[in-house]
Formats: C-alpha cells, structure tokens, sequence
C-alpha cells in the first residue's frame, strides 16, 4: 500500500465546472493522503469569481485567459500553453477536470501530454449529437478518450462509457457533486441583495424562473422562447417572471427587446451562485436551457421545462421532474400553463424520484481516488438513487 502523500490538480475555468468541483477540493482537503492544487483559467472571468467566494477557495494559479470575444480556437491555444507550464511546475499525480467545458478538455489534454493520469468528474453524460451541445459534446467526448478515472453521475452515463469500450473498473458512479454542493449553500432564510426578490418571497407569489444562453438557441429558437413567455406573463399577472439574462449581448439583444419593461417580468443581472440556487429552491416553476439547473431543481422539488430539443441528463426526464419541451412557442406555453393551472399535474413533477444524488459525490469521489493510489484495498460503494 502506498505511502507518499500524491498531488491532486483540480483544473476548472467556469461557474458550472467551479461548482461541481468545489465540494470535492473541501473534501480532498481533508484527507491526508492528498494535497491539492488548484489551477483556475478563468475562461469565465467574473461568473467564476463569485463560486470561488462561495466556497472560500483561492486558486493556486490563476491563468487569466479570458480575453474580450475570445474564439474557441484562441481560448484553446492560451488555455493549454498556460496549463502546460503549471503542469510542468507543479508535476501531479493526477489531474481532475469536470463535466463539458473547453478548459475540461484542453486540462485532460494538457495532462495527457505530460503523461498525468487524469480524473473525469461527471463523466458519459451523452446526446450523441456532435453539434448539440455545442461545443459541449465533443468537449465531453473527447475527455473520454484521455481519462484514467471515470466518475459517473448516474448508472445512464456508466453504461453510455461501458458502450465505448472503456473498462468498468476504471468507472465509478458516484451521484453529481452539484447535490453537495446544493447542500452546502441553501439556506432556510435568506436575504436577496435585490429587495424585489424578497418581497415576492415575502408576498407568496408563484416565482418563474427563466435562463437561458446555450449557444445553439442563439437567434431565431430563443426569440421563440421570449415570445412565449411573453404570452404567458399576460396570462398570469399575479406570477411574478424573474430572468437573470445572460451578460453575452446576444441573448440580451433578443431578451431586452421582448421582454423588458412588462410589469411583472424581472430582468436582471447573472446571480451569483448562492443567490441563484436560493432563488431556485424559492421558485414554482423553472424554464431553462441550462444543463445544471436540469440537475439541481429536481434537487430541491422543482419541476424544470427544459428550452432544448435534446438532453445529455435524461434520467429526469424518465423520472418524470424534468420535461423536454424545444424550443416551439406553442408547446412551451401549453407545457407551461397546464403546471400552472394543474395542481395534480405540478406535484406529479414536483414529487418525482431525484436521479442525481444524494449529497455524497465528493465522498465517492475521494474514496475512488484513494484506491486508485493504493491507499484503499476497494472501490466504493455506487450512488443509487432511492
């Protein structure tokens, strides 16, 4: 059994992959057998920030790479040559990455240069569509290929990894860390920094939801969204609609025009984490494009209409908490009303298994990378939802 503390580099660059893996490095911080290294890209300057507040966490390197309008190629090309120098640097044992990201696949990338063994948090989500999620898919596939360790969220991503003939004692399904991170930060009472948030709190109205950026809705498929929001805000004058719009001015030169100045539709800025998720888990109602929200609001009862024609999260969409709605201005607003005007059809969805965790990821997590070393004689055992 090995004996010599290893070095972890926990690589992440936006909120979602800073959220999901913040809970593991507060439990690797724990264990003796390890010590951590942090490395931010910062591919998602200000969004990434705000997490890292959260949870207390001050990133060892800080790359700064996120430069105004930055393309993919060139967020690629300064991501892996400043990755390349830590990594020489700093020499780890092992390299963890998260989910979908292009920092996600350029870290896998970097290490496997260096001939690092890399770790794939939230590992075999798939929509076997190369161009949706873009560039997600491909993100998330071709880490894949490189990973040593495979820690699956649920029992659908193990046996979509099985499939591409990656061996199974190499994978581990361990629930999404986005529950324990959940867990971390919701609070019973809490105090919105914009009064309005408190007073619809305060009031007991219905609080709808709204976010959405992927870049494949840009244009045409997200004006149609907008548009059947908007019908719905006539509808219901009492419900309050909250949308923190995304800063790229894309979204927000289809979102301001459609949706700006309605009396009871909220336009306001990104949340910060905590806020965002307490404002969640105080919502009737999500309508999202987000594939972390898809994750979270079953979590915490909510029912999610997913504003996308494809899903890399179908287990709950099985379970029934979460329905795949596109993109179709018709079928958003009928999907919509019937859970607003239905409350047997509300509490079937609020009510329905979470397939996601059950706040012990990180724990999985840490467990798998100790057998791995040598440090443990087993794996742990699996999530199972209950």
């Amino acid at each position: 059994m090995s004996s010599l503390r290893k070095n972890i580099a926990v690589i992440f660059g936006t909120r979602p992959d800073t959220i999901k893996l913040a809970p593991i490095i507060l439990e690797l911080r724990k264990h003796p057998h390890f010590r951590v290294i942090t490395i931010a890209t910062a591919q998602h300057r200000h969004m990434l920030d705000q997490v890292l507040d959260v949870f207390k966490i001050k990133p060892d390197f800080d790359l700064d790479i996120m430069e105004p309008k930055q393309s993919l190629a060139k967020l690629t090309k300064n991501s892996i040559a400043a990755l390349d120098d830590v990594l020489v640097e700093t020499k780890p044992d092992m390299v963890l990455v998260q989910g979908d990201t292009t920092t996600t696949f350029v870290g896998s990338l970097a290490a496997f240069y260096r001939q690092i063994p890399v770790g794939h948090v939230e590992a075999g989500l798939r929509t076997q569509d190369k161009a949706n999620p873009f560039p997600e898919e491909i993100n998330r596939r071709l880490t894949s290929c490189i990973a040593d360790l495979h820690f699956a969220p649920t029992s659908t991503a193990k046996r979509a990894l099985l499939k591409e003939n990656i061996r199974s004692e190499n994978v581990i399904v361990t629930g999404n860390s986005v529950i324990d991170a959940l867990r971390y930060s919701i609070k019973k009472v809490y105090n919105f920094p914009d009064r309005r948030l408190n007073e619809f709190v305060k009031e007991r109205r219905r609080i709808i939801l709204l976010t959405m950026h992927r870049r494949e809705n840009w244009g045409t498929p997200m004006t149609g969204a907008c548009e059947a929001v908007k019908k719905l805000v006539s509808q219901y004058p009492d419900d309050r609609f909250v949308f923190p719009v995304h800063l790229n001015p894309i979204v927000r030169e289809v979102v301001y025009p459609i949706l700006d100045g309605i009396e009871n539709v909220v336009l306001i800025e990104p949340l910060p984490y905590s806020d965002f998720v307490n404002l969640m888990a105080r919502s009737y109602l999500i309508l999202t494009d987000s594939g972390g929200v898809q994750e979270e609001g079953p979590s915490l009862g909510k029912p999610i209409l997913v504003l996308r024609t494809i899903t890399e999260r179908p287990e709950a969409v099985k379970s029934g908490t979460v329905k795949l709605v596109g993109l179709d201005p018709t079928r958003i607003s009928a999907t919509a009303r019937r859970l607003l005007d239905n409350a047997t059809a509300y509490r079937q969805m609020a009510n329905a298994t979470n397939p996601y965790g059950d706040g012990h990821a990180s724990r999985r997590t840490i467990q798998a990378l100790q057998h791995f070393f040598g440090f443990s004689k087993k794996m742990p055992s699996e999530f199972r939802p209950r």
